[in-house]
């Protein structure tokens, strides 16, 4: 088994700002630990450097509580599975498996052993004998799986495995890679994508990363936890916007009454006011704040002459808004709504619903399930 630890690890390039900056990070053994982050936050290179692919500018990596700044790649005991899947054109499945381990002077009995048992576990065995022209993308995207497998590493690690497949596919090799972290318990792995979904469906802890001006602000690491963590208790505007699809709505106002339930706000050109059951003690009145709800969590959508709040008026919210549009995906379809200013909101709803285009609507939801965020972003804590 192999943890992974890093320490005050920054890079940069040149004289450029850092990519990367402070990022203090454990990983644990047998953990699936997924960097996330938009385009140009370092995830990539950051595991480029847990590889050794790259050196850190400053900071210690540590794997099996082994330091590692100086250790070349092939020493580390990591196996990396690229997003492009790199075989070699002129050999089979089984020499594109088996080469590494071939290169590592193994004996040919002991190298056709390793490969036929990642074989199997891929589901490979019937195309050894195959070239990569005559496989599909998925059956690459496998081989080179199973080229990282054969080494039997303490650490695997996956750079956007997915990114080059197509949808099915991609939902197809996400529960392949769930279960071979699952089948191989001594491993841990780290993985790398853009795509919250797969960060949410595969990863035992996310480290969402910032990019940019944020990055240099206030740290590359944006918030680590498990997926359910970051989605229900995200500690800034920038977590609760990246992590959930579609992303969370969000409305501008200001603190107008106080109380140990919660917090009351009035929306911003508008006679709504909202109560969200948050932490008011570092909160004054009148003071700006962004309101924020998921999609999912409108309770109820329905005619405003019909709707009816609950007992607990704290907790039962309505925001009447007009309809401009529906998304209908079948099992659900998403209204596009708009208050008197044009402000967008997005709202979940049954698929069988039907609420037309310029019928305004009532939209009920809980107070417990609002967020609440300052000017600059921090997160106002919600009770435990």
């Amino acid at each position: 088994m192999a943890a992974i630890t890093l320490q005050g690890v920054s890079k940069a390039y040149g004289e450029h700002a850092p990519v990367l900056r402070g990022i203090d990070l454990d990983i644990g053994e047998n953990e699936f630990c997924v960097f996330l982050g938009p385009s140009g936050c370092g995830k990539s290179t950051l595991l480029r450097i847990v590889a050794g692919l790259e050196d850190a500018t400053s900071g210690d990596i540590r794997i099996g509580g082994r330091l590692m700044n100086a250790v070349p790649p092939a020493q580390r005991g990591v196996a990396m599975v690229f997003q492009s899947y790199a075989l070699f054109p002129h050999m089979t499945v089984e020499q594109n498996m088996g080469f590494g381990l071939k290169l590592a002077g193994l004996p040919a009995d002991e190298v056709a052993r390793k490969v036929e048992q990642a074989a199997k576990i891929l589901q490979l065995d019937p195309l050894l004998k195959r070239k990569p022209a005559a496989l599909s993308g998925g059956q690459r995207q496998r081989v080179a799986i199973g080229r990282a497998i054969v080494r039997e590493p303490g650490v695997f690690l996956f750079d956007e495995p997915l990114s080059n497949l197509d949808a099915m596919l991609r939902g197809q090799t996400r529960v392949e890679i769930a279960k071979l972290h699952r089948r191989f318990a001594q491993a841990s792995t780290v993985y790398v994508t853009h795509d919250q979904v797969e960060a949410m469906t595969l990863g035992d802890k996310i480290v969402l990363l910032r990019a940019g001006a944020d990055a240099q602000r206030f740290g590359s690491i944006a918030q680590v936890g498990s997926p359910l963590a970051l989605y229900h208790r995200p500690n800034s505007r920038f977590v609760a916007e990246f992590i959930g699809s579609p992303k969370m709505n969000f409305m501008s106002g200001s603190v107008c009454a106080l109380s140990d339930s919660g917090v009351s706000v009035k929306l911003d050109n508008s006679h709504d006011i909202v109560v969200a059951s948050v932490q008011p003690s570092s909160l004054a009145l009148g003071q700006p704040v962004q309101l924020g709800i998921r999609p999912e969590h409108f309770e109820r959508i329905g005619d405003p002459r019909q709707s009816v709040k609950r007992v607990d008026e704290r907790a039962s919210q309505v925001l009447h808004r007009d309809v401009t549009l529906v998304e209908h995906l079948g099992e659900h379809s998403y209204l596009h709504v708009e208050d008197a200013d044009g402000n967008v909101m997005l709202a979940k709803q049954p698929g069988d619903a039907n609420h037309p285009v310029g019928a305004t609507v009532a939209l009920e939801f809980n107070a417990s399930t609002c967020h609440l965020f300052t000017a600059d972003g921090r997160a106002v804590p919600r009770p435990q």
